[in-house]
Parts: structure tokens; C-alpha cells; sequence
């Protein structure tokens, strides 16, 4: 073999390696673009979002999974996935919610998501009597409706009303949380059901004026919800809620979980609820408005 054949074999199995090697630069830039790109749309467009409590029974269960939109009312440092912006008093685009809303509140002392429901806006005077809403001066229809069977499973055990009558066993034979229920309707025409079954201190809250910035929220099941009718406990969330806590509004439901999945894929399926899978999360309209 010539000098020269033996220089041009060596050169091609050199080219050869060269383009066999990784451009980790070039990798490391496409995963953090990728990243970046998911970081946007979580905090601008939408994110998921897990149900861990029964505040808002009977209308989202444990272990539901949702998406919530972050545009409705603009954008703001709730907006931001993760709480990674500093607090403050900005927003863009800004909107008010809607009466019957379901959105996620940020606690105004730490940094965690509630979900609840709106039944004030800005400059409403609110009170609540005998676990009846007054809405500047008017009471909120509030209806009695035959009782709602709850799927009894690992994710929702009946426990937690703390009345052992309400777990029963339906025609079959299946266990179930039997609740009694109200519909109320908003002077909107919003409407939806709610659970309001012991006589508590929460039942009844002096009337307040919502300050021009904020919407006053609370959980639909009402006698289990730490909301915004909690001024003085920091389990709920001191009154009315600023706009700029609002870090989006719930829309629908994706898929629901009983409580038994595992590490083993075929639970993945067994575990899903029948019937939950993309039901939405906004209040269906009566068409009869107080406003």
C-alpha cells in the first residue's frame, strides 16, 4: 500500500469516528428548548391539575385529573408554573372571573393551589346565614334535590362527612356515599350542586364588601371546605382572594382515579372511573339571570 492509499484510509476511518461522535452541545440545547417549550405552555396556555380533597364534593372527586386554562383572566406571578415568579400586584390581558367559576386560588401566605369555587366578584357585599348566601342584600336560590350516590373506593371512602347513615348499598348491592344535595344558582344563571349537611361555624359569616381587586371563593362542599370564609385560620384562605392569586380556571376533567393503581400496567386501566373522562367544569346556565 502507497503512502498516499494508507493517508486517505486513515483520514476516511477519521471522518468515520468524527461523525459517530455526539454533539452534546448541540443535545443539551435541543432538551433545554424542549424544556423551555413546556415551561411556556404550562404556565401561559394550560396545566394539569390533581384533585388531593373533598372541598369540592360532589362535583370533583379524589383523584380526579384536570386541565386548567391559564389565559381566561390574563396572566400574573400565579400564573407561573411552579411559583418560580416573586409575588406582586401585576397582570396583562387582565379579565374578572365570571360568578360559578371554578378557579385556583394561591394561599396569600404560602405557596399552594386551592381549588374553589367563585360566588362574589369585585365590589359584591357578601354574607353568609344558615349556610345561605347573601348576595348584596338578596339570598341565593339554594334547592333541595334528592340525594347524590358518590362511588364509594380507595381514593373516596365516605369518611370524611363524618355520618356513618350516608354509606349505603345501592339496588346491586354496591357500596355508596349517599349525600343529601342543593342546587344553587348564582344571578348569573350559573348552577351547580352542593353539599350542606351539618350546622358549623362557617355557616354563617358577616356580611363584607369584596374589595375592588378581588373575588370571594368557597368549596362546594360546604361544611368540609377551607375557603375564603376563613378569616382567622390559615388553613383557609383570609378572606377574599386578590386577582393577581388567580392562577387560572379549572375546564375540564381528563380522567379520574379510584385509589388502586400500582406498579402494575394492567391497573393503569382497572383503576380508571367510568363516566368522569372529559367532563367539563363549567356551571351550566339556567338562563334565568338576577344580574
Amino acid at each position: 500500500m502507497s503512502a498516499d492509499t494508507a493517508a486517505v484510509t486513515d483520514k476516511t476511518k477519521k471522518n468515520k469516528q468524527d461523525d459517530k461522535r455526539v454533539d452534546w452541545i448541540a443535545e443539551i440545547r435541543g432538551l433545554a428548548l424542549m424544556l423551555l417549550a413546556v415551561f411556556a405552555f404550562h404556565s401561559f396556555i394550560a396545566k394539569p391539575f390533581y384533585i388531593p380533597s373533598e372541598s369540592m364534593l360532589p362535583n370533583l372527586l379524589v383523584g380526579d385529573r384536570l386541565v386548567v386554562s391559564k389565559y381566561p383572566y390574563g396572566w400574573n406571578w400565579s400564573s407561573i408554573s411552579f411559583h418560580l415568579a416573586p409575588r406582586g400586584d401585576w397582570r396583562l390581558f387582565a379579565s374578572t372571573p365570571e360568578y360559578g367559576d371554578i378557579v385556583i386560588p394561591v394561599h396569600p401566605e404560602r405557596d399552594e393551589d386551592y381549588i374553589k369555587r367563585v360566588v362574589a366578584l369585585p365590589g359584591d357585599r357578601i354574607a353568609v346565614q344558615n349556610g345561605q348566601i347573601i348576595l348584596n342584600g338578596n339570598p341565593i336560590r339554594q334547592e333541595a334535590e334528592p340525594p347524590l350516590d358518590l362511588p364509594v373506593d380507595e381514593n373516596s371512602r365516605c369518611y370524611g362527612f363524618g355520618d356513618p347513615t350516608f354509606l349505603v348499598n345501592n339496588d346491586d348491592g354496591t357500596p355508596v356515599c349517599r349525600v343529601p344535595v342543593y342546587r344553587e344558582t348564582l344571578p348569573n344563571g350559573a348552577t351547580y350542586l352542593i353539599i350542606d349537611h351539618l350546622n358549623q361555624p362557617l355557616d354563617n359569616f358577616a356580611e363584607i364588601t369584596v374589595p375592588d381587586d378581588a373575588v370571594f371563593v368557597m368549596g362546594d362542599n360546604r361544611d368540609h371546605s377551607a375557603d375564603s370564609r376563613e378569616l382567622n385560620s390559615s388553613r383557609g384562605l383570609l378572606g377574599p382572594v386578590p386577582l393577581t392569586n388567580i392562577g387560572g380556571r379549572a375546564e375540564f376533567i381528563t380522567f379520574s382515579l379510584d385509589g388502586t393503581t400500582t406498579l402494575n400496567p394492567i391497573s393503569w386501566f382497572t383503576s380508571l372511573r367510568e363516566g368522569r373522562a372529559w367532563t367539563t367544569l363549567r356551571p351550566a346556565q339556567t338562563g334565568n339571570r338576577t344580574e
